[in-house]
């Protein structure tokens, strides 16, 4: 019989809520122990509502509470729970994998205390592909990601150039470069190019345009990468959640992963 697993669910954002439905509806082998957000009164409302009645719990109560932990908050917020859960060996699934860049610290840190640390596809596809590739020679990578001017507000890049983003009437390139800058730049809205470059060639050598396209009702990406395998192209039309920033296919695959990990039959790289 398979051993249930509790799990605990940091941060109740769409996609947070959207991982505690399903895991409430029921995905063989795990439970939901419970979950956190910054506004407690809301969060208690919300978890009050779904069937299990899970509580709210204070992060290190989660994480001795759980044996899974899904990271579902802020790059900021990651900072703390990811030492505390690889610290005593629960296995961590991170949404904000650019904060995950540079921190072979907590990668050692699972190591040592055999846990694991899962990144979902979240809003892109293909990731299957780049690590195949990956295992022989890569010569590019190169992401663009095109969202409406409102899916890019509050992100440290555009309040530091001074970007009138309700003054943009026609696509416009917002940013170009690596993604090691690019994480820094829009921490809430390029996970999606983090997870890119941990499965391919790294930070340094993957590359991102962003461009606002005022009037475009999804968020768009296409990933490019060359190498001795051919040619990979894959484009991606998400469907925003009720955050603009972030599209259904995260919570979705997030959700996927959650199935897996308990599946008998597991399909893809």
């Amino acid at each position: 019989m398979m051993k249930t697993r509790n799990v605990g669910v940091v941060g109740l954002g769409a996609i947070g809520r959207a991982v505690c439905r399903a895991l409430d509806a029921g995905i063989p082998g795990l439970r939901l122990a419970g979950a956190l957000a910054r506004d407690r009164e809301r969060a208690e409302r919300f978890l009050h509502g779904l069937a299990g009645r899970p509580p709210f719990l204070p992060l290190d109560d989660l994480i001795a509470a759980s044996e899974l932990v899904v990271e579902a908050s802020t790059q900021a917020h990651l900072e703390e729970i990811a030492p505390k859960a690889l610290g005593v060996g629960r296995d961590l699934v991170v949404l904000s994998s650019g904060g995950l860049l540079g921190r072979g610290d907590w990668v050692a840190l699972a190591e040592a205390n055999r846990c694991r640390i899962y990144v979902p596809s979240a809003a892109i596809a293909g990731l299957d592909g780049v690590k195949g590739a990956r295992v022989g020679t890569v010569t590019a990578v190169t992401m663009e990601t095109r969202k409406p001017p409102r899916g890019l507000a509050g992100a440290p890049w555009i309040v530091q150039q001074k970007i009138d983003l309700d003054a943009i009437a026609a696509e416009t390139l917002i940013f170009e470069g690596p993604a090691t800058e690019a994480c820094r730049a829009f921490p809430a809205n390029v996970n999606v190019l983090a997870a890119l470059s941990l499965a391919g060639i790294g930070p340094e050598k993957t590359r991102i345009r962003i461009y606002a396209v005022p009037g475009l009702q999804m968020n768009a990406h296409r990933v490019t990468m060359e190498g001795e395998f051919g040619r990979l192209a894959v484009e991606i039309e998400n469907v925003p959640s009720e955050n603009p920033r972030t599209g259904k296919l995260s919570y979705l695959s997030t959700i996927a992963l959650l199935r897996d990990l308990g599946a008998s039959l597991r399909v893809g790289t």
